[in-house]
């Protein structure tokens, strides 16, 4: 305003000197002080595939793999659950995981909205301890994700509403991020339902979508359908693969079965410009199987979806 004020005192060839070299003469904004625009995705792994590891020893691999980003599941029996992890524990593994390049892209938790009073303080009180444990491990804390439970949607999604709500006030107050996954079979199993909660609570900024075709495919419900459906929330996405036996759909290690078509995933992603993580995620129906073998599973997902990433075309971060 006192620059405009003083030009206006002048005749316009003057001012227009005036104000070229007062300009000039003002500091230029560092460009390292300007917010950073992500390009590009991640393709990170699950540790959720990795239940018999250490964390430590899981990272190391993970790094040794040449992974871009990591996934720590937390659940209550999993090493990486926040009362395993000290103080010293979390400096330890969030330096582990920013020497080793790593993004820590997301903690997977398992909570469901309970129906008694107690359920949902208790539930509550879970999801803090993961929150505080996101803020700990990394500066820009992971996005917190869980499924939802068993139920029927229309039936149970007033309540599931609340609780989710009252989930993502929490994850606020620790600058965290909540992402809710629609699982096949679950009280929310596609996106539409999971927008729907989203929506109803006024699409808080904090709270989110995790998107995971395997859970969608022989439902008719198309790829495209369900990234166009999802694409203004999603946060993280999982990459596993789904086949037919019979009446069931069995999950498998991505790229291994070829239901899924992850390099046309990308490209719709990347025209959604979503530049979040592309998790692989290693089904329970996996690794309880006689004989797995952890590291031999996240090299064989790390070699089919870095393949799926090159015909796509798709850059990685």
């Amino acid at each position: 305003m006192l620059l405009m004020s003083a030009a206006l005192q002048l005749p316009q060839t003057s001012r227009r000197h005036f104000i070229a070299g007062t300009l000039a003469a003002l500091p230029l904004m560092n460009v390292a002080d300007q917010p950073q625009r992500k390009e590009g995705m991640t393709l990170g792994f699950s540790t959720y595939g990795m239940k018999k590891l250490r964390t430590e020893e899981a990272l190391k691999e993970i790094i040794r793999i040449g992974y871009d980003a990591v996934e720590i599941t937390v659940w209550p029996g999993w090493d990486a659950a926040p009362g395993n992890m000290s103080a010293a524990r979390r400096k330890q593994v969030r330096s582990q995981i920013s020497n080793g390049g790593l993004e820590l892209s997301s903690l997977m938790e398992h909570v469901t909205p309970g129906k008694s009073v107690r359920d949902r303080a208790a539930n509550l009180k879970r999801l803090n301890g993961v929150f505080e444990l996101a803020a700990d491990l990394a500066e820009s804390p992971p996005l917190v994700q869980t499924v939802l439970g068993g139920g029927k949607f229309e039936a149970e999604k007033n309540r599931i509403r609340d609780c989710v709500g009252a989930w993502a006030e929490a994850a606020s107050q620790q600058g965290v991020t909540l992402a809710i996954k629609p699982h096949r079979g679950g009280v929310v199993s596609q996106p539409s339902e999971g927008v729907w909660i989203i929506e109803q609570l006024d699409k808080p900024e904090n709270l989110k979508l995790v998107y995971d075709y395997s859970h969608y495919i022989y439902r008719d419900l198309s790829l495209s359908e369900t990234v166009a459906t999802a694409m203004p929330y999603i946060a993280h996405v999982a990459v596993k693969d789904a086949a037919k036996q019979g009446d069931r759909v069995v999950f498998q290690l991505p790229g291994t079965a070829g239901t899924i078509p992850f390099d046309a995933l990308l490209r719709r992603l990347d025209a959604g410009e979503y530049h979040g993580d592309i998790s692989c995620e290693v089904s329970g129906m996996v690794w309880n199987k006689a004989g797995y073998d952890p590291v031999k599973a996240a090299e064989t997902c790390y070699r089919n979806v870095s393949a799926a990433f090159e015909q796509a075309g798709v850059t990685r971060r």
